[in-house]
């Protein structure tokens, strides 16, 4: 407990300073001196701004200094115009941000997949977080290998028929093409009973994104709570992300007081880069 109060009061006083200083554009992952830079970025997951519009969000990834988000579609509809997203882009940049990603994106049908993948050729990046079921992965698959982009399936928990953890994942994506893979909900993964930092270990190479959170419990009745206080080992997730090399996102999707979110994201911001800093 102690060590994760340093964290916390490392990261705390970090992201304090920096909302009275310019940060420089290198600071994304602060770094102690001489140590080696890690490969995986920290991020906002969209989800986490439900409440908020664009410039409140890019506000507040702002003032904790992270800069990607996965990009949600009440922030950028699916219908967007050319010129929309084009002036979306230009919002981010204004802001040090940069949208890696869109999702997460249910689909019901091969429609719905169309659309999916004409969303995120038109905004530019090359990863779709999805949810599609179970009968559709082929054409997923198809779709793929059509765009190059590349799809990331996420699990959502024990109420979750499709995807429940990793897992039922990988064993649904590991005979597809490689670039169909997963969204590795940490947390939910933990509400399902499953080991969060051995499941990193043992899918590392088909994981794209991971949604960092923590839980109170392993259990359907777990709720997300702030990054240091819940029941994964986060400094043994950050180890494995570090053996098995994880070049991704990183991206804190934050459910808690998710009309005041501000303080419990600056807390986990904090925890996470004084994990990664005295580790």
């Amino acid at each position: 407990m102690n060590s994760r109060r340093t964290f916390v009061k490392k990261g705390i006083a970090g992201l304090m300073a920096g909302s009275m200083i310019s940060i420089p554009e290198t600071s994304h992952a602060p770094q102690v001196a001489g140590k080696k830079e890690d490969t995986f970025k920290l991020g906002i997951a969209g989800f986490s701004f439900v409440h908020f519009k664009l410039d409140e969000a890019l506000e507040m990834m702002k003032k904790t200094d992270v800069h990607y988000l996965c990009i949600k579609d009440f922030h950028l509809p699916y219908n967007s115009t050319a010129e929309q997203i084009t002036a979306f882009h230009q919002k981010l940049k204004d802001a040090n941000v940069t949208g890696y990603a869109v999702g997460p994106i249910y689909t019901k049908n091969h429609q719905e997949i169309d659309n999916a993948f004409d969303y995120a050729k038109r905004v530019g990046v090359d990863l779709i977080v999805g949810i599609p079921n179970h009968e559709d992965l082929k054409y997923v698959e198809q779709k793929v290998k059509e765009y190059n982009i590349r799809y990331a399936i996420h699990n959502h928990g024990p109420e979750d028929k499709l995807y429940p953890n990793a897992t039922s994942v990988y064993n649904h994506v590991k005979d597809l093409d490689p670039r169909v893979g997963l969204c590795f909900d940490m947390g939910h993964n933990k509400r399902d009973n499953q080991d969060s930092v051995a499941d990193l270990g043992k899918y590392g190479k088909r994981i794209f994104d991971i949604h960092l959170k923590n839980v109170t419990a392993a259990t359907k009745e777990g709720k997300t709570c702030e990054l240091g206080r819940g029941i994964i080992d986060i400094p043994a997730f950050v180890k494995m992300l570090r053996k098995i090399k994880y070049t991704g996102s990183c991206s804190l999707e934050y459910e808690k007081d998710m009309k005041e979110p501000l303080a419990g994201i600056a807390e986990s911001v904090g925890y996470f880069r004084g994990v990664c800093q005295a580790s």
